[in-house]
């Protein structure tokens, strides 16, 4: 049976580390050519070797307009075209509620969680256009639903939703999907730094496995089977959509002992 991504060409950025690589090493799995973006050469140079030819690294700013056009460029210089957008790269720390949030930790946020986004749907346009291709944002249930002291956090997730809505209406008629993944906790090394800041570290597995309702927290590898669908062919009619990859959390939280976390005053 033929790959999934067989020839697909993608670039996923914030690509060398969590749900980015987890997504790399799918999409490679599946028969793709990624061009890996990401600030963290040696990451990523580490991740590329082990995947072989079919992956290879890209220093990338998403936040910078030319780096992120050099990156789409790349792609398109090695294999001859772009099939697939992952705007993945994200940041969620530092995270706090909008009293607490300093104007350059605003701008830090809005410049690599949604800048970002926007310059790659933009700069990838006439590629994915001629190739009929897609877009997968990594978003996050934090801008569905809200989160304690995630703020701007989640209003960039938010923002990024109701682009990918527009961008689907708008690029429907050039033959562009364009979806999200909304995921709620993932054990990925952001997760882990920010459990290692709050006063009941030891809580917080407990917590996370009551905030989804199927029990646990899932690694970055149960994302990336969902983005492998979605930028397949057996997603072919699906666009706009936001889909939870969240274990039910959105379903209503399912904590009966509040964790404390910690307090940005502190």
């Amino acid at each position: 049976m033929e790959k999934r991504l067989h020839n697909k060409v993608a670039l996923v950025t914030g690509g060398a580390a969590g749900i980015g690589a987890a997504i790399v090493r799918r999409f490679v799995a599946e028969g793709a050519r990624v061009l890996v973006g990401d600030r963290d050469q040696p990451q990523g140079d580490a991740l590329c070797a082990q995947l072989g030819e079919t992956a290879v690294f890209q220093g990338v700013d998403v936040a910078d307009a030319i780096s992120f056009a050099a990156a789409i460029q790349r792609a398109v210089d090695l294999w001859g075209g772009l099939d697939i957008l992952v705007n993945n790269a994200g940041i969620a720390l530092p995270a706090s509620s909008v009293e607490d949030t300093n104007l350059d930790q605003f701008e830090q946020l809005v410049d690599v969680n949604l800048r970002s986004v926007f310059l790659g749907c933009k700069f990838a346009h006439p590629h994915l256009k001629a190739s009929r291709g897609c877009v997968l944002n990594i978003s996050s249930m934090a801008g569905v639903t809200g989160q304690e002291r995630h703020a701007i956090y989640g209003a960039t997730k938010g923002a990024v939703n109701a682009l990918t809505k527009c961008a689907a209406v708008d690029w429907g008629r050039d033959g562009i999907r364009i979806n999200a993944l909304c995921p709620a906790g993932v054990w990925t090394q952001t997760l882990r730094t920010w459990m290692k800041m709050q006063p009941d570290a030891e809580g917080i597995d407990a917590y996370l496995k009551q905030i989804h309702a199927l029990g646990y927290c899932p690694e970055p590898e149960e994302i990336a089977s969902v983005a492998a669908f979605l930028c397949s062919d057996e997603a072919k009619f699906i666009t706009g959509c936001l889909m939870p990859v969240s274990g039910g959390s959105e379903c209503g939280y399912n904590v009966h002992a509040p964790v404390t976390l910690a307090d940005p005053h502190s």
